[in-house]
Parts: structure tokens; sequence; C-alpha cells
């Protein structure tokens, strides 16, 4: 792996901003290329993609976090001469069930510019690890992030339509990485993602809830590093 030239785009999750990667990056080596991307530009999939590949080099590793997997799935299949490996943390190919979109639809009917602050507490210690889920500090972090990118950008990734994007047609080295206690989503969604994305390999880390960026970065980084030194870049 030739560690001079090699550049990386980061795509955070949902509700999430670009400081998601602030413990990971140091993680890696300081002379790789980095871009941290938000996906605030787009009302769908293809516009925030298009939006992704204006701020990347002409070719790079892409990694995209939970929602951000979507977006990166998307510019893989779309743009395959652009991205030379693809790794997906804590992501899934399921769209939304109707349950969940009616769930969203109530939670942006029920919100409104002036009295939006971020995803609840409630819901973002349910993303965490038991041992983290009363972290204040921790979980004011992940509301903060939210209250900063606001409600227009809040309805936006709720309304989001995931449901046509494809795995099938991914050709480039592939790493998806899963926690081991996702409470958001399951290992059988790992797995059905690792099937869907041929020769694709799984990791799975240990001691992490679904904000794995945040909660061990360490060993993210580790496993990333691992795999692409694997690889002919």
């Amino acid at each position: 792996m030739n560690q001079q030239h090699l550049s990386m785009v980061f795509i955070p999750g949902f509700m999430l901003d670009e400081s998601l990667w602030d413990e990971l990056i140091p993680e890696l080596p300081a002379v790789w290329n980095i871009y941290r991307t938000s996906m605030q530009q787009g009302q769908t999939v293809d516009e925030i993609a298009a939006h992704t590949l204006l701020q990347a080099p002409s070719k790079f590793i892409l990694v995209g976090f939970s929602m951000g997997g979507y977006i990166a799935r998307a510019i893989a299949q779309k743009y395959p001469d652009r991205v030379q490996a693809l790794i997906l943390v804590a992501s899934s190919i399921r769209p939304d069930s109707e349950k969940q979109k009616q769930l969203k639809i109530a939670a942006i009917q029920a919100a409104s510019a002036s009295t939006f602050h971020g995803l609840s507490k409630t819901a973002i210690s349910k993303s965490l690890h038991p041992i983290h889920a009363d972290n204040r500090q921790l979980i004011q972090r992940i509301q903060d992030m939210g209250k900063n990118l606001g409600f227009e950008s809040f309805k936006a990734q709720s309304l989001l339509d995931r449901s046509h994007i494809r795995s099938d047609a991914i050709q480039c080295p592939t790493l998806i990485i899963s926690a081991a206690q996702d409470r958001l989503r399951s290992l059988d969604e790992a797995q059905e993602l690792h099937q869907s994305i041929a020769h694709s390999q799984l990791y799975t880390i240990e001691n992490t809830g679904h904000m794995i960026p945040l909660e061990q970065p360490e060993a993210l980084a580790a496993s990333m590093l691992k795999w692409l030194n694997t690889l002919p870049l």
C-alpha cells in the first residue's frame, strides 16, 4: 500500500457531522489525504452523492458510517472508476419499514426549526453500548451535532429514500464493519450487507454500540488498517 498517495473520503451518519471522525483520524497515518464530507447538501441520495464527489479527489477510498454507508454504496456503484475501496461501518441494505417511515414523519411533525435541539437523549442512549448509555458528555456531543445541523437537515435525512440503492454491481474491494452490541443495526443486517457484495469481508468490533467511531475509534482504525494493508493500492 502506497501510504504517501492514499486518499480517504469519510461520510458521516444520520444527523452527525464531520466531527464524528475526530478520534479516528489521528489513529491513521498522518501522510494520508483525508476528506470529511457532510450530508447537508441534497434532498436525495443522488444529490448527496454528487456533492460528495465535488469534494473528493479523482480516486479515493470511501468510508460510510450508518446512513452514510447507503450514500457510499450509491457512489461505489455509479462511479466505480473513482472508488478504489469501500468501507461500510455499522450500515445496512435494508430500507425503512412502513412503521419506521411513519415514526419519522411523526417526529418531523412534532418539531420545528425553533424547537429542534438535536436527537433526543433517549434515542442517542439506545445507540450506544450499555456501558456508555449514561455517558452524559458523549450523549450531549451527539445531540449537539444534530442541533448544529438543524431542523431542515433532520427533515431531509429522515425522509431520504434509500430503497433503490443496490449492492450487486459493486466490484471494488469492500470491508464491512459491524458492532457486536449494536442495538440499531443487527449482526444479521451486517451479514446481509456482506452477502450482497461479492468478495467483501466482514469484521465485527466488540464492546461497542452503534456509534463505533466515537465508542471504539482505536479498534475501528486498527480494523481498517489491517484490511487496507492487504490491498494492492
